[in-house]
Formats: structure tokens, C-alpha cells, sequence
């Protein structure tokens, strides 16, 4: 029986989700960000929230007091986008994006570490396949 049970465990761990997975990783010149969106893939016709978390790209320290914005488009033309807004975790800040249409569409985001216009954005972009809505009831 132990050892039926050990290759029951052994086989959900397998199955279970990579967190690695669920998110996307970026660089700039100052930052390091993870984008965490709350569906996986993003569906259209439903507001998907993002969480970033955006570091130090030296020391790995969150960045506390920053300021960024989401945003993307289609290469139908349509469009979305979102500023960000500080959550309660020391670094980490949310948008909500739209997305009207499915299909691959262009993200970026930008971030500054403090809200002074002296202080450049730095910008990453990647490009997120959207799919086609949930079925009513799911």
C-alpha cells in the first residue's frame, strides 16, 4: 500500500502546474519584472489582472515607490492598457487588461522606479497569444 501511495504522490507532483509557466520574465537596463496573469492563457472578452513584480536588476530589491503602465495591441488594430496600481507585497503592482479580440497580441510594459518625470521609463515587450472566451457557465 506505501508504496502504491508513493507513486500516486509521485505521479501528482508531476502533473501539477509549473509556476514558472504561469508568468513571464523580462529585463531592462535597471529591472527585473515577473508578470503574473490570473488566467492562463488569457481569454478574450474577460478583464485579465497582471501582477508585476519588479526588482532591482543589481541588488534584487523590490522596487517600492515606482510607477508603470500595461498595454498592448492586436495586430487587428484593437488595443488596451492599464496604469498600475501598488499592491499590499513591497514591489508588486497590478493591471488590467481587455482584450477584445483573440489571436497573438503585443505587450509591453513600462516602469520607473519613482513617479519623477526626470527619471526614464524602461520598457519590456513580449508578445501573448489570447484565446477564445469560456464557455457560458465555466
Amino acid at each position: 500500500m506505501r508504496k502504491y501511495l508513493a507513486a500516486v504522490c509521485l505521479v501528482l507532483a508531476a502533473c501539477a502546474p509549473n509556476k514558472r509557466a504561469t508568468e513571464t520574465r523580462g529585463w531592462s537596463d535597471s529591472y527585473t519584472f515577473r508578470v503574473i496573469p490570473d488566467v492562463i492563457p488569457p481569454r478574450a472578452l474577460e478583464p485579465i489582472h497582471f501582477r508585476v513584480v519588479v526588482q532591482d536588476k543589481k541588488t534584487g530589491q523590490p522596487i517600492e515607490t515606482g510607477e508603470g503602465r500595461m498595454f498592448a495591441n492586436s495586430k487587428d488594430g484593437a488595443s488596451t492598457n492599464d496604469g498600475f496600481t501598488k499592491e499590499k507585497e513591497v514591489g508588486t503592482y497590478s493591471a488590467k487588461l481587455f482584450f477584445p479580440v483573440t489571436g497573438d497580441w503585443a505587450i509591453a510594459l513600462q516602469f520607473r522606479k519613482e513617479k519623477d518625470p526626470h527619471i526614464p521609463l524602461e520598457r519590456i515587450d513580449w508578445i501573448q497569444a489570447v484565446i477564445d472566451p469560456a464557455p457560458p457557465g465555466k
